[in-house]
């Protein structure tokens, strides 16, 4: 696997477990190997909100989430939240492209502050030191003024803050739709072809004129 299709996506303990799902699933289908990071409380949302239970080990949860996407072997690699040896913990290897979807508030303001007291806050600072992209997608109202600088203080270090805020001018027609709108926003974002919503300008069959 090349350099530039490896990526890491962490799934802190915020709502949003069906953001989290379809975004993997569309890294997997464009190829890329995901390195996939999830913290307790993700588990516990994930079982909420999905009626999922990702198991806590990680060579378990590797392969349950490689049959959930449909993935090669190898393709998803779950990491536990004190692996300081997997490849994200290191700029030497870590890949340059990061994701938190979705990120907790609790999260945001540990890698806002530089914390690295877990593997997805260190990933989160290696990707920042080694001037990659991160992109973190919280998933909380209404935003306190402690949530609010913690992101101005991230954006102004180059990080970009996408919240799970889905628009509607695609027409949406089921709950999946609003999620694949914010997957598609963050999938632009790190530069990889999506055909789960039209650019604003485009139409598709699903909603052209009679």
């Amino acid at each position: 696997m090349t350099e530039d299709k490896r990526i890491t996506l962490a799934i802190t303990g915020a709502s949003g477990a069906p953001y989290a799902l379809t975004l993997l699933t569309s890294l997997v289908n464009a190829g890329f190997e995901v390195y996939v990071l999830m913290s307790s409380a993700a588990r516990v949302v994930f079982a909420t909100e999905e009626n999922i239970k990702v198991p806590a080990r990680p060579d378990e949860a590797s392969a349950f989430f490689t049959r959930h996407c449909h993935a090669n072997d190898g393709q998803i690699q779950v990491f536990g939240k004190e692996e300081w040896f997997s490849p994200v913990a290191s700029g030497s290897a870590a890949p340059k492209k990061m994701i938190i979807c979705p990120c907790s508030t609790g999260t945001l303001s540990a890698v806002a502050g530089g914390a690295s007291d877990n593997l997805i806050e260190r990933a989160a600072d290696v990707v920042i030191k080694e001037r990659g992209q991160l992109i973190m997608v919280p998933r909380e109202t209404p935003l306190s003024s402690i949530h609010l600088e913690n992101m101005l203080k991230l954006s102004q270090m180059g990080v970009t803050i996408m919240p799970a805020a889905p628009g509607f001018y695609h027409n949406p027609e089921s709950v999946q739709d609003l999620v694949d709108f914010v997957v598609a926003r963050i999938l632009d974002h790190v530069g990889i072809s999506q055909s789960l919503v039209a650019r604003w300008g485009y139409r598709t069959d699903k909603h052209a004129e009679e």
